[in-house]
Formats: structure tokens, C-alpha cells, sequence
């Protein structure tokens, strides 16, 4: 007996309109981007540029102004009309900014130390090591991420002053040579990497140094840069807490000293502003040192063949 079937009908492909086998002109796909939606996309990113930049360019055109030059015109004026640096050299001549600057490096060079090898140790503890309290401690570090700095500042400081180290730069560094944010930072890019390469290890007779030190450490290089960038940047720009510790002038960090600029000449501001950009200018080096490691930071966890 024959059977006798049908032959099979091409498929068709329905369209927007609702036409079978047609598609709608001038339609777009998912990742077809119409010409309104990137002018509008390019609009935001030129806005969110001159709110981040504007500040800084601004800063850095005052300094540059002559003296006979009117900073505070109705049209503001973004290219001086004279340029100059002497408002730099009278900058220096003012306060000891070279003294105030290497306080400053001495107190960020201890915090970035204390953040790469305490957040890294704390991280892979508790990302790769079963303890008893590990969800705990894990769950102390977020919850002291909810409160501010002003809340335990008083405790710091009483701190700090029990082990003798008011009036210290040591005591100005202490409190924040690790950072909670940087240990759940250096966790997370931990954990990210593959268990079984923690477990080859452990077969070829690898300890928990070994495993952290020739295993963890060169797969984070690019968490470890910026945990590295943002504890410079937040030692470096810390105000309150050195004025808070430090009572002697020479001891003074860089943030603490420019504000006898300020003070003293507040009906200047061409200096305010040189002296905002000397103290600028280490975190544009820092920056741009670590810059290549610090985009590689979201690649984290990934094996090399």
C-alpha cells in the first residue's frame, strides 16, 4: 500500500507588519542601534564628560591666569588670556608643599601596602580556604560597608591615641590600611577562579601558601591595581581624619597644609587653584601607571591556556 503525502511547504518567516515573509522597512534588529537612539546615547556621554571634566579644566584655567586677568566675567572665559605659572612658584614659596607632598606619599604608600596584602590574604582566606565562621566574617565585612566613616571616627581616634600614635603619620595611615570594599573585591576575584585549579594543586602536594602565591596572585594582578588606585586616591584626598590626628605643622599631610592657602588668601583664587592642581598631579602618575592593569580588572578569573 502507498502512501501519499504532501510535500513540505517552505517555512515562512513572519515579519513586524504582520505580512508573511516580508520584513518591514526600516526596521531594526536587537543589536541594530537607530540614529535617534545613538544621538541621544552620545548626547548623555558629552554631558556626563563636561560634569566630570568641567570641574578639573575650570581648575586648571584659573591657575594659569595672570594676575590682571578677570576670573569672574559674565561669560566665563575657559582659555586664559594670559598665561602663566608664577601663581605655582608663589604656591611653593607660601607653604612647604614638598615637605606637606612627601607626608602625604609616606601616608598613601602605607595604605596601598596594607590593602594589597591584607585585602589579598583576607580575600583568598575567604574565597578559597573552609573555616569555621567564614560566612560570618564574610558577612561583618558587608554589614561595615552600610556604615559611614564619621560613625567610628571618634573610636579611631581613641584608638589610636590609646597605642601612642596620635601625632604620627603611622596613626593617619592606620585606620585605613585595609578596606573592607577592597577585601570583597579581592573575594570576589578569588572566587572566580576555577576549583579545580585549586584542586590540581592540591593533588601535585601544593600547600595554602604555594596555591596563594604562585596560583591566586598572578590571576588578580588587575584587582589587586585597583585596590592599589583607590586606596592612593583615598589616602592621598583624606582631609578630616589628618587634621583630625596630626596637631604639629611639619607633620602635615598635603590636603591638610593647602588649606593655609585659603585662608590666607582668599581673595585669590588663582592659588587655591595651582595648589589644587599640585596636589593633583601624583594621582594622574598613579593613574596612569597602573592604567593597563586596571582595565583588566573585569576580565578576573579567567584560565590561560
Amino acid at each position: 500500500m502507498t502512501v501519499v503525502t504532501d510535500p513540505p511547504r517552505p517555512a515562512v518567516v513572519p515579519s513586524d507588519s504582520g505580512t508573511p515573509g516580508r520584513r518591514r522597512r526600516g526596521s531594526f534588529g536587537f543589536n541594530t542601534i537607530s540614529p535617534r537612539e545613538k544621538v541621544v546615547r552620545y548626547a548623555l556621554l558629552v554631558l556626563v564628560l563636561i560634569i566630570t571634566i568641567g570641574p578639573f579644566l575650570w581648575q586648571l584655567s584659573t591657575s594659569l591666569k595672570g594676575s590682571g586677568e578677570d576670573i569672574y566675567t559674565r561669560i566665563p572665559r575657559l582659555l586664559p588670556s594670559q598665561p602663566t605659572l608664577e601663581h605655582y612658584g608663589a604656591v611653593t614659596d607660601t607653604i612647604p608643599v614638598w615637605d606637606y607632598a612627601r607626608n602625604s606619599l609616606v601616608v598613601a604608600a602605607l595604605v596601598v601596602s596594607g590593602n594589597i596584602i591584607g585585602s589579598s590574604l583576607a580575600g583568598f582566606a575567604l574565597s578559597r580556604l573552609q573555616f569555621r565562621g567564614r560566612r560570618v566574617v564574610l558577612g561583618l565585612f558587608l554589614a561595615t560597608l552600610v556604615l559611614p566613616g564619621e560613625v567610628t571616627i571618634i573610636s579611631q581616634y581613641v584608638t589610636v591615641r590609646e597605642f601612642g600614635l596620635a601625632n604620627t603619620l603611622f596613626g593617619v595611615a592606620l585606620p585605613g590600611m585595609i578596606g573592607a570594599l577592597n577585601v570583597l573585591l579581592m573575594y570576589n576575584a578569588f572566587r572566580s577562579l576555577p576549583i579545580e585549579v585549586d584542586q590540581a594543586a592540591i593533588v601535585d602536594g601544593a600547600n595554602v601558601w604555594q596555591r596563594f602565591v604562585y596560583i591566586g596572585l598572578p590571576s588578580v594582578r588587575g584587582t589587586m591595581s585597583v585596590v592599589a588606585i583607590f586606596a592612593f586616591i583615598g589616602a592621598w584626598d583624606d582631609f578630616l581624619w589628618p587634621l583630625i590626628v596630626l596637631t604639629d605643622p611639619d607633620k602635615y599631610t598635603l590636603t591638610v597644609g593647602l588649606q593655609y592657602l585659603s585662608g590666607t588668601f582668599s581673595n585669590n583664587p588663582r592659588l587655591i587653584a595651582a595648589g589644587t592642581m599640585i596636589a593633583f598631579i601624583p594621582i594622574v602618575i598613579v593613574f596612569a601607571t597602573l592604567q593597563r592593569f586596571f582595565f583588566k580588572g573585569v576580565e578576573e578569573g579567567a584560565v590561560k591556556g
